[in-house]
């Protein structure tokens, strides 16, 4: 699975103090047993799935179905990684708004702190993950998170949000590092919606522009000849194909200036065309080019070389994960082990939820000193609740 998509309502607001404390704590304690159990890279994988993810936000007290169980859980389990540091198992870059922006530095950072080999690959990945949900793929939602968790090993996950321009839905995208063989082409193997199929938001189509789609191979070939052009010749076409209705357009027919600045856009393409880009990966990472640029060179490729654009939305039509329509009726259950900020389904629970920490943290020290029992405790009650379907 290489990367899914959860859907879900945009909520405001943030998490009080003394509950963002304990959610810290707990994600922290959650993470170093994951990780004394089964290693830092299971850690990984779980993160990249949109129910577990969704699941942990939940144990972690936070609003079950809110968009802002993303962001909090991201920015609680980096206040882990820094109390904790090495211990956690995971390191974390990135988080919303500006602190998404510092992601590549801190990457670096971390590596060279901890000799991690390969950390200029980790940084393109971060790179490119953003690049392809922000200008590859045009759905409607604007990027404004972005968390990097990767381990020692060069293991990692991506964790972000888009924000609907026009509507109160938020989409959450997880890429898996291990699966990723090609930024550009089928990214999204397998797609698991968390809200019910009847609630999910359906994207203009006018707008829908899928650049990594199987389908747009011929469109990504086609935009990467067009950068090789001389610039005053592809602005030129591109003057030429917008001067009537286009695939692109808003409500309104024509694709008018204030749709795509000219000016910007001929500094960005002579920019590219001087670096001479091999393939698409290569012209989409490259600094300035944005969503106008991919859909202008998407739309010339198009009028010129016949070659088809992806109007697919990644987030309808594609299969989920086997028994994926079970699992999300389930996941919101565990919002009943300590309760939700927002009182659903009962106010937090603050001591029992205190008394979890303190048993995981427990739990992790005696297993880091070569005593399992209380952790084989905890998994045997695990199989426990697996084989009592009436709970």
């Amino acid at each position: 699975m290489k990367r899914r998509i959860a859907q879900l309502p945009l909520h405001s607001g943030k998490a009080p103090a003394w509950l963002f404390r304990r959610m810290t704590q707990m994600a922290g304690a959650i993470t170093m047993a994951i990780v004394e159990e089964f290693g830092p890279g299971e850690m990984i994988r779980r993160l990249a799935d949109p129910w577990w993810f969704q699941a942990f936000g939940c144990i972690l007290g936070f609003d079950w179905h809110s968009s802002g169980l993303t962001t909090v859980t991201c920015g609680a389990l980096k206040e882990a990684a820094k109390k904790h540091g090495n211990d956690l198992g995971i390191f974390v870059a990135g988080g919303k708004g500006a602190a998404s922006r510092k992601t590549p530095q801190e990457i670096v950072t971390a590596a060279d702190r901890l000799s991690i080999s390969g950390g200029d690959d980790l940084v393109h990945a971060s790179r490119m993950s953003a690049k392809v949900d922000s200008a590859a793929v045009q759905d409607g939602y604007d990027l404004y998170h972005h968390a990097f968790f990767f381990t020692a090993k060069g293991a990692w996950c991506v964790v972000q949000q888009g924000m609907q321009a026009e509507g109160p839905w938020a989409r959450r995208y997880h890429w898996l590092g291990e699966h990723v063989k090609d930024f550009v082409c089928e990214p999204h193997a397998a797609i698991q919606d968390l809200s019910t199929q009847t609630s999910i938001p359906q994207t203009r189509q006018l707008t829908l522009l899928n650049m990594v789609a199987q389908e747009a191979a011929p469109s990504r070939r086609a935009s990467v000849d067009l950068v090789r052009e001389r610039p005053d010749w592809l602005l030129h076409e591109l003057q030429k194909a917008t001067e009537g209705p286009t695939l692109f357009a808003p409500r309104r027919h024509p694709l008018l200036d204030l749709d795509v600045n000219v000016p910007r856009l001929r500094k960005i393409v002579t920019t590219v065309y001087e670096q001479h880009p091999a393939d698409f990966a290569t012209l989409l990472g490259i600094a300035g080019v944005g969503p106008a640029t991919v859909r202008s060179l998407a739309l010339l490729a198009e009028i010129i070389f016949k070659a088809p654009v992806s109007q697919r939305d990644p987030a309808v039509g594609s299969r989920t994960v086997p028994g994926g329509s079970t699992r999300q009726r389930q996941w919101a259950d565990y919002a009943h082990a300590h309760g939700g900020k927002d009182g659903t389904p009962f106010p937090l629970d603050r001591s029992t939820y205190d008394r979890n920490i303190s048993i995981l943290h427990e739990s992790v020290r005696r297993a880091k000193l070569g005593d399992h029992e209380r952790m084989e405790a905890l998994e045997r009650l695990s199989r426990w609740e697996r084989s009592s379907p009436n709970l």
